[in-house]
């Protein structure tokens, strides 16, 4: 700080002056000046570093946003399912096998092979922001793939009983297709998924050298022909049996890691994912989610992550992190869509998958509770209804109804949101193929009605044994449509809800803290 006149005095004038300071005359005025000048350093620093902390923040923020890919939203579903369905966020998050931008020195294969799903699971992140659960879809599954748009601008006709990693290839792309894959998901869980992110071999593998390495555990040794079964010779040791952390290209096949181990079957190697998940969740906590921890984690994930549109800046994806945040590991759950084998592919086991995703949309964990962030009603004295057997939220009949063989659309003629859906579930614990879910043209149809074209009638009327009260409408075109009305409305309102998850699935669930060196096989020698 100076006077007055020093800061009016020009420069060259105060260059003059400057010796005659060390004298008499100006000897007070100096000493002030030396006095006051550590705060006038302090001020400045204290201004530098704001302003260099905030163009450095600005940089951090424009690089992470500049190493952010978005896939195209004009592929999504022009029929999904209601988004106020569930109070809680769904996210897929797919593992992809592509080899380009470097990945196949990781993976190997060539980088013009098309892109294919490696691991996919859909994590659903409760309302209250305190529980979250991921469901595993083996990449064998025999699914229904909706509609997708090709790189054309067409779109594909239904696939029915096609492997569910097949949907991440529709195209041909060395990218991959994940609006097709989001489609298909939506399309299995009649749940609307509210984003989703692909991960390849480098971002993976850049992840887990960041965070300093992964814990985890082999039940046994694994060798060369293990991760390369054809290989003539055993070959060396790769992992050793028990715990041991990896990191960089050894995390990557510790994940990929199928023969050798259980069965060798894909069941086997999602649950050591699944574990590998959980640990790296620990590891993350351990840490602690702040700022200096996760702008490195961010900056690894961005530079081979490819994501929705709604997660497609810095601040949305950092946000959504931290979001997650307060969910405590023992709440973190991790379980695989109810399954059996079928030949050498996997079948969607009924009604039990149904019932997963109608406890999900009603935010229930896997222990029953209520996880929708909502405060309890106070007591009346009324008995509620308690659930059905099976905690499903059936209206129809009770008698057998088989859907096998029989695919069709299920629209909501009503203004009461997530009802096709609903609908659609209940189609689906009974053998039916939901090809599609969306509103129809007009939301005022007081009842179901079940539309069908030239020689569908009788698969009409088998799928109308569901709706009490549902009438039959002949319609031109080969097509086979519910429209569930208000009266559906009405049952489906007195249905029960879910309590829990079903008991098969939560039988096998994970939870983020478990033993590292728990459930890691499936099969033989598990």
């Amino acid at each position: 700080m100076t006077t007055t006149r020093d800061v009016d005095t020009p420069s060259s004038h105060r260059r003059r002056d400057a010796p005659s300071r060390r004298g008499a005359p100006h000897g007070r005025r100096a000493t002030r000046g030396r006095r006051r000048s550590p705060w006038r350093t302090a001020l400045l620093v204290a201004l530098a570093l704001v302003v260099l902390g905030t163009a450095g923040l600005g940089w951090i923020y424009l690089k992470l946003n500049g190493d952010i890919t978005t896939f195209d939203a004009g592929g999504l579903s022009r029929n999904r399912p209601d988004a106020a369905a569930s109070k809680g966020q769904n996210v897929l998050v797919i593992g992809s096998d592509a080899r380009t931008d470097g990945n196949a020195a990781l993976g190997g294969g060539s980088k013009d092979d098309i892109g294919r799903s490696d691991t996919a699971f859909l994590l659903h992140v409760y309302a209250d922001h305190q529980h979250a659960i991921a469901v595993s879809i083996p990449r064998d599954t025999l699914v229904t793939i909706p509609p997708c748009r090709l790189p054309d601008g067409s779109w594909t006709k239904t696939q029915t009983d096609v492997m569910f990693n097949a949907a991440f290839s529709v195209g041909q792309t060395r990218q991959g297709n994940p609006a097709c894959t989001q489609n298909t998901v939506e399309q299995l869980s009649g749940m609307r998924v509210d984003h989703t992110v692909v991960v390849d071999f480098k971002g993976f593998a850049a992840l887990t050298d960041v965070v300093g390495g992964v814990k985890v555990c082999l039940p046994n040794d694994i060798y060369q022909n293990d991760l390369n079964p054809n290989r003539a010779t055993r070959g060396g040791l790769v992992f050793r049996k028990g715990e041991q952390t990896v990191a960089g290209q050894r995390a990557l096949d510790y994940v990929r890691i199928r023969h050798g181990i259980g069965d060798g079957s894909d069941i086997g190697r999602i649950k050591r994912q699944q574990a590998f998940v959980s640990s790296l969740l620990k590891q993350i906590k351990s840490e602690g989610l702040t700022p200096t921890k996760l702008l490195p984690l961010a900056t690894a994930a961005t530079e081979s992550m490819t994501v929705d549109p709604g997660l497609g800046t810095a601040n949305k994806l950092i946000s959504f992190a931290m979001s997650l945040k307060d969910i405590d590991l023992h709440n973190t759950k991790f379980v695989t869509i109810p399954w059996r084998y079928e030949g050498s592919r996997v079948a969607v086991v009924e009604p039990d998958a149904s019932d997963l995703w109608a406890a999900l949309r009603a935010d229930r964990t896997i222990d029953g509770k209520d996880a929708s962030g909502k405060r309890k009603p106070k007591a009346t004295g009324a008995a509620s209804p308690g659930p059905t057997e099976t905690g499903s939220t059936e209206t129809g009949p009770s008698e057998t109804v088989s859907g096998e063989g029989v695919s069709l659309a299920v629209y909501n003629g009503t203004t009461t949101r997530g009802l096709a859906s609903e609908a659609a579930q209940l189609l689906t614990r009974h053998g039916f193929t939901v090809t599609g879910i969306g509103n129809a043209s007009s939301r005022q149809y007081a009842g179901t009605v079940v539309q069908y074209g030239p020689g569908l009638r009788t698969q009409a009327e088998t799928a109308a044994r569901l709706f009490p009260g549902a009438r039959l409408e002949a319609i031109g075109g080969a097509a086979l449509n519910v429209v569930v009305g208000a009266s559906y409305a009405e049952s489906a309102a007195a249905s029960p809800t879910p309590t829990a998850v079903p008991g098969s699935v939560a039988d096998d669930a994970r939870s983020a803290d478990d033993d590292l060196c728990s459930d890691l096989t499936y099969g033989a020698g598990g």
